[in-house]
């Protein structure tokens, strides 16, 4: 009798060593935390039990919920909490049917081995969390490389262009102010359109490349705010669109440029009108606490894909159609939210649409 009890009790122990080192074999194969590889581990911890048959074993974890089979609701469990940094993030459980079972079924060694494995899957998914932050890190500080080199590269261009353009609209406008031939009139006037339009793409490059001088004053941002919506008034009624404006304060002041903070709310508005459909709102929420302002454009547009989120800010880039813009918008919005020591992100909106969150130091 006691060797059979032996001989079961070694199987129970090959059992669970084998289950740990399937586990650390599922976790050293997995490059990121993957439904698939909790998927693999809950079937190993469910073979390495005594009555595997009946056994059900379920893992909750940050977003993942798997379960090798549904189980009754009249179940019996053993559970362990998954940690991260003292932190509980989870739990696995292996239940049996009560009706076939009682709380004496479980051992002793297979709560062991299911604190065992809730450690090392705390541990593979706390290492991937990290390789990600770290990734994401990695992938700003790039980021903010290739702006910075870009800033210096268009501040050059914008000094250069400045002059000759300047030289060019001086001498066309003399020319217009002369002439009588209608002909001569017209074309004149496209090339005037064009530096004026050359100009304001340098106005931008400059505004990028935090080359356009700042002066940063204490000052209520609301006018700011109600003059940038009443200029743009004609763009909201030409396509339909309302505005809700919400200032949670009306005597909020920050230390800002007013002129450069008007050209982010131009910017963000105009794109907003261009992303929404007609008859839709656009809300535009100031608020702030003890440290930050913060403003929120809001649209229900149709969002931006997943797949150009992280190249919205980048010079030049744009989804618009040619002729339409440049694509120095978002990319001037970030250089001067930048220069005002802020940040900018963007989140989607629900249903859909998109939301830009602006973050600066009210002094």
């Amino acid at each position: 009798m006691n060797l059979q009890l032996t001989e079961e009790n070694l199987k129970e122990r090959i059992k669970e060593l084998t289950c740990l080192y399937e586990i650390s074999k599922i976790i050293s194969k997995s490059n990121s935390i993957h439904i698939q590889t909790l998927h693999e581990i809950i079937v190993s911890i469910k073979n390495a039990w005594r009555f595997n048959l009946d056994a059900t074993v379920e893992i909750h974890v940050i977003d993942y919920h798997l379960s090798t089979s549904e189980h009754s609701e009249n179940s019996i469990f053993q559970s362990s909490i998954i940690k991260i940094k003292n932190e509980d993030v989870g739990h696995i459980k292996v239940h049996y049917p009560s009706i076939k079972y009682s709380q004496e079924d479980f051992q002793e060694d297979e709560q062991k081995l299911l604190d065992t494995i809730a450690i090392e899957i705390g541990n593979y998914i706390e290492k991937y969390q990290t390789l990600e932050r770290k990734t994401a890190l990695r992938r700003m500080l790039e980021r903010m490389e290739r702006l910075t080199l870009l800033g210096e590269m268009t501040a050059g261009i914008a000094h250069e262009l400045n002059t000759p353009l300047g030289n060019i609209l001086g001498f066309a406008e003399l020319i217009k102010d002369h002439n009588t031939d209608p002909d001569i009139d017209s074309d004149i006037s496209i090339v005037i359109n064009s530096v004026i339009y050359s100009r304001e793409i340098v106005k931008k490059l400059m505004f990028f490349s935090c080359e356009m001088p700042q002066k940063l004053e204490l000052q209520e941002v609301k006018p700011i705010v109600l003059f940038a919506l009443s200029f743009l008034k004609s763009n909201f009624q030409k396509k339909e669109i309302k505005h809700e404006l919400i200032i949670k304060d009306d005597t909020i002041i920050a230390k800002i440029d007013s002129v450069q903070i008007t050209q982010v709310l131009f910017n963000l508005i105009i794109n907003a009108i261009y992303a929404s459909p007609e008859k839709s709102t656009i809300k535009i929420i100031v608020d702030n606490d003890d440290y930050n302002l913060y403003l929120k454009i809001e649209d229900q547009g149709t969002g931006i894909p997943a797949e150009i989120k992280d190249k919205i800010f980048n010079p030049f880039f744009s989804t618009k159609p040619v002729n339409y813009g440049c694509g120095l918008g978002l990319s001037v919005v970030h250089g001067i939210i930048k220069n005002h020591n802020g940040e900018i992100v963007q989140q989607d909106n629900f249903p859909n649409g998109t939301i830009f969150i602006i973050k600066i130091p009210l002094t």
